[in-house]
């Protein structure tokens, strides 16, 4: 059984399969992660197939505002479609299709017989507990939730419109509005299973039979994997630390960030590390660090809190290591996670990016290391996580999907 899992868009969409797929290799499946070509050393170190999708993310990383975000978007998306057929052409049984690559997989299915399961990291679907995860709203009531959660659907299906309609022209396929396929899949009880942790969100009362939220998919990690040496020389010369890093976000703002970082650091009276991440943070100093890339689920567990982006996987990662968070969300779905926390209290009210002071951050940082609630809240969301296995699950679901 081969099966296919494709994604694309930051590293935080892509990370999280890579635990997917060697979970799914490891049942005895033959797995090929379809992505962009800067994660290919990510899908080869954890022993997968990587298989090129044919766009790249970079021009539009520094893209903030909602309309330049829309029209990037849906040129990403056109390029993305163009080599989607052939990467499931090199051998697939089964596609896993991330909530960014489902609107075009679908089509995919229809064209070659192949069938397909939802693997989204976000909650997509239209529900009355919470507004549009994308939109960063606040709560409009549950009518009013579920009205603005079809809207964002609408929004969303006219965003791959063309991207459908050249790929259904290349899979000659007669014509099909993207909105129409939705309704086609939506009627059809299609499969999801989302990849995060029902201490965040709670699977919604009045989603649709077959949409299941299954436990959080960690990125892959290789047992002999270490911290470096000079970071664990860091942790080991004094109190625990904060982590204050950005991710993929905030391209080119390293030299104010990092600033900002510093001040608040040291007006909290507290050690810090910098991970360097798009933004370039950098800062020099006996109490200050700055690393690149390093595994969260080494790391996370030895600091007093994390200043981070409120991005999915970084925001499992803090509750799931029982640390409490800062968070300063900057773009998409990430104001959506940044609520979550707070709402479980395993964080103050979210920061946002534009607003992000010294003052402000170090006040939020004296906050969540002196006093115990938030700490408190973060342990209790891990105890709840480490109840949950994702991963299994998922192989659960294409394992009744395999035999059926």
């Amino acid at each position: 059984m081969r099966i296919m899992i494709a994604t694309a868009g930051s590293r935080g969409d892509v990370a999280p399969y890579t635990g997917l797929g060697a979970a799914l290799r490891r049942a005895g499946y033959d797995v090929a992660l379809a992505t962009t070509d800067s994660f290919a050393p990510l899908v080869r170190d954890a022993g997968l197939e990587f298989r090129r999708l044919p766009a790249d993310t970079r021009p539009h990383a520094g893209v903030r505002g909602k309309r330049e975000l829309m029209r990037a978007a849906a040129a990403f998306l056109t390029e993305l479609g163009q080599g989607f057929a052939g990467a499931v052409a090199e051998g697939t049984d089964l596609l896993l299709l991330s909530a960014t690559t489902a609107p075009l997989g679908w089509h995919l299915s229809e064209a070659t017989g192949i069938p397909s399961l939802g693997v989204h990291l976000q909650p997509t679907a239209p529900t009355g507990d919470f507004p549009p995860v994308i939109t960063g709203s606040r709560s409009l009531g549950r009518p009013g939730n579920r009205a603005a959660g079809r809207f964002a659907l609408r929004m969303t299906d006219r965003v791959y419109e063309p991207a459908v309609s050249e790929l259904r022209h290349r899979l000659h396929l007669p014509p099909l509005p993207a909105s129409a396929m939705r309704r086609r899949q939506e009627e059809a009880n299609w499969p999801v299973l989302h990849g995060f942790s029902t201490a965040l969100v709670p699977r919604p009362s009045d989603w649709r039979p077959g949409m299941e939220v299954g436990g959080t998919w960690w990125p892959y990690l290789d047992a002999a994997e270490r911290l470096p040496a000079d970071l664990e020389d860091f942790l080991a010369a004094g109190p625990r630390p904060v982590l204050i890093g950005f991710g993929s976000m905030a391209a080119g703002e390293g030299e104010r960030l990092s600033e900002i970082a510093v001040r608040a650091l040291r007006r909290a009276g507290l050690r810090g590390i910098l991970q360097s991440g798009s933004a370039g943070l950098a800062a020099d100093g006996n109490d200050i660090l700055t690393v690149e890339d390093v595994p969260h689920a080494l790391l996370f567990p030895r600091l007093a809190a994390v200043v981070h982006h409120a991005g999915a996987g970084t925001s499992a990662a803090a509750l799931r290591a029982g640390v409490p968070a800062v968070t300063v969300p900057v773009t998409a779905d990430q104001p959506f996670w940044a609520a979550r926390l707070a709402s479980i209290g395993a964080a103050p009210a979210p920061i946002p990016f534009r607003s992000l002071t010294s003052e402000r951050l170090a006040d939020a940082l004296s906050r969540v290391t002196g006093e115990p609630t938030f700490t408190r809240a973060a342990a209790a969301a891990a105890r709840h996580m480490a109840t949950e296995d994702g991963a299994g699950q998922a192989v659960k679901a294409v394992q009744r999907m395999t035999r059926d």
